[in-house]
């Protein structure tokens, strides 16, 4: 079965053909990080989630242009730097480098592009004058200019692809000018917005005066500067569909620079909330939480990406501090079984077990069906468990599955944790009790095995004799 994935805008799961399927390409925008703050781990689950399908596709041999945007001019930014008394680039740097390392931090590949809105404003202007050249957009009093949706409309073109919109609550020719989400309404949105006191030194010259971007504009002008007027897939979180991709969709093809027959995204792809708790995320609830919280729980990245990992993305999350432990224990039994086949293989090479991938894979192409290839994984370490407990585990054999496991893994970006090696004098009471046992005194050994213990230690046999496991 071929990749399929679920297209909000046609509300079906299609089979996945990219816009020039024999470039074997793919144009992928991800809506990114709006720096003003550090990123909570809601903001980090679309993160992972787009790493996921950037690491499947090239898994699956397509070679992909990954572009994010970094939002680092909008209201609650400018805010901010008027209270700190700062610049712009000062203050958003600090959130900006921030999250570039949390991103690091959860085992995500950069994007290839990672442009700014700030350093876009010449080709944000210029999208701007098409739209207002083609009367899809209006310049008003104050030097303000606004889409207008019913000029849209009247084009022949369609808002509300994303979203069953309701237009008999429609207000025609009421503007909105917040950048936030919960703000706007249907109706007429600002592409451009002049300059107010309170933007103070956060303001650009343009042909209606000097002003700044509306925060929806700012993708759509980045987005087809990177990857062209028309691209392949468009993603993030289920609460941007509206108004923020319905407004991208209406200002790229208001603009009428796609090809004939082409529209502006072919694939648009959204994840799901993400519950702590089982409840929505506040501060005021006492669980919100960025990564750099989990981190001093004690959690690391990698057991944070792996609870991310595992629910569906279109299904509704529930983050919990249960399951960050219960990833912590089904990564230790994942390294446990990759560091025996280490063993067992040793130097051999082979190629991949072609019957685990082929499990991997046809869950993954079935909208990345995550659940379905963690059943297939965990299955498979059950089962190597059984022929390495036996001795029936060939060198062959382990080396196969270690090679697939390495396949699998360029998807899931865990990577691998080696077993902690033991401290010298660990190391130590380890000898003395096998000099112990060689010497048949085996209340001394049976002592020092508990002593081990105590200190979080225990001994296993291996083909390669004892080794020192942490408890």
């Amino acid at each position: 079965m071929a990749l399929q994935f679920y297209n909000t805008l046609t509300r079906s799961i299609e089979p996945f053909v990219p816009l020039d399927p024999s470039a074997n390409r793919v144009g992928m925008y991800c809506c990114g990080p709006t720096v003003y703050d550090f990123g909570h781990i809601g903001n980090f689950r679309t993160f992972v989630f787009s790493d996921l399908i950037r690491r499947y596709l090239e898994f699956c041999g397509v070679s992909v242009n990954h572009v994010m945007n970094v939002t680092d001019v909008e209201d609650k930014i400018i805010s901010r730097v008027r209270e700190k008394q700062i610049s712009l680039r000062d203050y958003v740097s600090q959130y900006e480098n921030a999250f570039l390392e949390d991103l690091k931090t959860l085992g995500c590949l950069q994007p290839h592009s990672l442009p700014r809105a700030t350093e876009h404003i010449p080709e944000i202007i210029k999208l701007i004058e098409q739209l207002v050249a083609r009367g899809i957009a209006y310049r008003a009093p104050d030097g303000s200019v606004y889409f207008s949706i019913e000029k849209y409309q009247g084009c022949g073109c369609r808002y509300g692809q994303l979203v069953n919109l309701n237009f008999d609550q429609m207000r025609p020719g009421e503007r909105v000018a917040s950048d936030e989400y919960s703000k706007e309404s249907i109706a007429d949105f600002a592409l451009w917005k002049a300059r107010v006191p309170g933007d103070g030194s956060v303001f650009w010259s343009s042909p209606w005066g000097e002003g700044r971007p509306g925060w929806h504009i700012e993708c759509s002008a980045m987005s087809m500067r990177y990857l062209g007027p028309s691209f392949d897939i468009h993603l993030g979180g289920e609460d941007l569909a509206f108004p923020h991709h319905e407004d991208e969709i209406a200002q790229s093809e208001g603009s009428g620079l796609q090809p004939a027959g082409q529209r502006f995204v072919k694939y648009w792809l959204h994840g799901a909330h993400l519950l702590v708790e089982g409840k929505k995320m506040s501060k005021t609830l006492g669980n919100f939480f960025t990564l750099r919280d989990l981190l001093q729980m004690g959690f690391s990245g990698r057991e944070v990406r792996r609870l991310l990992l595992t629910s569906h993305y279109r299904e509704t999350f529930n983050f919990t501090r249960d399951g960050l432990e219960e990833s912590r224990a089904a990564l230790g039994r994942l390294d446990e079984c990759i560091l025996k086949l280490q063993e067992s293989a040793g130097k051999t090479q082979a190629e991949p077990d072609p019957g685990l991938l082929t499990q991997f894979t046809q869950a993954m192409d079935e909208d990345l069906n995550v659940s379905g290839a963690w059943g297939v994984i965990f299955e498979w370490v059950r089962e190597t468990n059984k022929l390495l407990a036996s001795g029936q585990i060939t060198a062959a054999k382990a080396a196969a599955g270690l090679a697939a496991w390495s396949r699998i893994d360029s998807v899931f970006g865990l990577g691998f944790k080696a077993e902690a090696e033991a401290p010298p004098e660990i190391q130590q009471l380890l000898e003395e009790r096998l000099a112990a046992r060689k010497a048949k005194d085996f209340k001394r050994a049976d002592a020092l095995r508990d002593e081990l213990k105590v200190k979080g230690w225990v001994i296993e046999d291996t083909p390669k004799g004892a080794r020192l496991k942490r408890v």
